[in-house]
């Protein structure tokens, strides 16, 4: 892991546009205190590799067809993993190492190849694939799902308290994760709204998007998603404000304290604030962000198609993995649309952002291409008006965001708005 490990920074030292890129595509180490993890070990980690491989391919019991296919796969998904950290870039981050980005960002050109192979696939052919993966998938249909929107004007605090589970408490987690990625109520309030108004737009495909008013207003958008909001944002508050002094493990003499320093590895070397919108943005930028909007809702619509298309239930292990992967390709991806957007130095969108826009585009014509049965009974009204609401309300949010930072806090200084490097 030799490339891009240490402390210098490669770039040419006039090129400011080679060094706004480098934030978020190949950001280097500025402080190494766990030298060992820096090091390369190229050489070793060949011997290591080459020898499991030898291992398992000449011990292993081979009678099963299927125990031959799945080992093959994993060989060759642990191999180009191990591609990925020595020939990937990090990304914008470098904690709790640049080697994990560079998995990460290796699992998404993977699930991206993947869902490429499987767009050039026929219906039954996917889900032969599938059946193989998980031969239970046979014995599960998507119309065995519980039913929804069942006797709404029957409202109880039981009845309420019944909605509270496991679900429940995923939406609030996720809005919690989305505060600490997007760090703006404004954004994440319209993105919140706006899934609202796109469930009952495709609450005619999807019958899990059918909810009683109570459980849409009350469960999801004030309890779920703003308890979410909320709980995101204050944690984004006391990290702003907290002090970050990084001490090298070296320096530090007792055993408690060495041990303190490795588990705060595994945190950010700052959290700064972020300014998506000012009161001076460009049209580029505002567009942008009115963009981003519109992007997430496809983003989120795909995670329910997909399921309810290839027929999986929301606790699968495709499903959770699927949701576990995209989470954390979303976060480096996130602040480079951020750096991409708000700093004019940076003239190109970084490549995990690429990415996770290419992943993003190749589920929704999976999932197009899949469903023309689904999609053909689509009241074509009601997504054009979902549509229209989508770019309107996107562009009403973020234009409304604006004339708050302009009339509201004007004692700010709009040079806020210029990145800070954080993790």
């Amino acid at each position: 892991m030799k490339r891009n490990m240490s402390v210098t920074n490669n770039l040419l030292p006039n090129n400011e546009f080679r060094d706004a890129f480098s934030s978020i595509n190949e950001r280097p180490v500025d402080d190494i205190s766990l030298e060992f993890f820096y090091k390369p070990h190229t050489i070793t980690l060949l011997a290591v590799s080459i020898a499991s491989v030898i291992y398992t391919a000449f011990v292993r019991d081979e009678s099963s067809i299927q125990d031959n296919i799945w080992s093959g796969i994993c060989c060759v998904v642990f191999f180009f993993l191990i591609v990925s950290v020595l020939a990937f870039p990090n990304g914008p981050f470098t904690r709790p190492h640049p080697a994990v980005w560079r998995i990460v960002f290796g699992m998404s050109v993977l699930y991206l190849l993947a869902l490429l192979f499987l767009l050039f696939q026929s219906y039954s052919t996917v889900y032969e694939i599938m059946y193989w993966i998980d031969p239970n998938l046979r014995n599960f249909h998507i119309d065995m799902d519980k039913e929804y929107a069942v006797n709404c004007s029957d409202i109880s605090i039981a009845k309420v308290w019944s909605h509270v589970d496991v679900f429940a408490w995923g939406h609030f987690l996720g809005w919690m994760f989305k505060a600490l990625l997007f760090r703006h109520a404004g954004l994440l309030w319209a993105i919140s709204i706006m899934w609202e108004i796109t469930e009952i737009a495709f609450a005619h495909l999807l019958p899990n998007f059918l909810e009683c008013w109570w459980d849409s207003i009350i469960l999801d958008v004030l309890i779920c998603n703003g308890l979410g909001i909320w709980c995101g944002l204050k944690i984004c508050q006391a990290l702003e404000m907290r002090e970050y002094k990084w001490v090298s493990i070296r320096d530090i003499s007792s055993t408690t304290g060495k041990i303190k320093r490795a588990i705060l590895q595994f945190t950010p070397v700052q959290w700064s604030p972020v300014r998506w919108l000012d009161p001076t943005c460009t049209y580029m930028r505002f567009f942008a962000l009115s963009q981003l909007v519109v992007f997430w809702q496809v983003s989120e619509l795909n995670t329910f198609f997909l399921k309810h298309i290839f027929e999986m239930p929301p606790s699968h292990p495709l499903v959770i993995a699927r949701l576990c992967l995209v989470g954390v390709i979303v976060a480096p991806s996130v602040r480079q649309y951020y750096i991409y957007v708000t700093d004019p130095k940076c003239k190109r969108v970084g490549t995990q952002c690429w990415v996770y826009g290419a992943i993003m585009v190749t589920e929704s014509m999976l999932c197009i291409k899949n469903g023309k049965e689904l999609f053909g009974q689509a009241q074509v009204c009601n997504v054009i008006v979902w549509l229209i609401i989508q770019i309107l309300v996107s562009i009403g949010c973020v234009y409304g965001v604006v004339l708050y930072h302009r009339y509201f806090e004007p004692t700010k200084d709009s040079n806020t708005a210029s990145p800070k490097k954080d993790d």
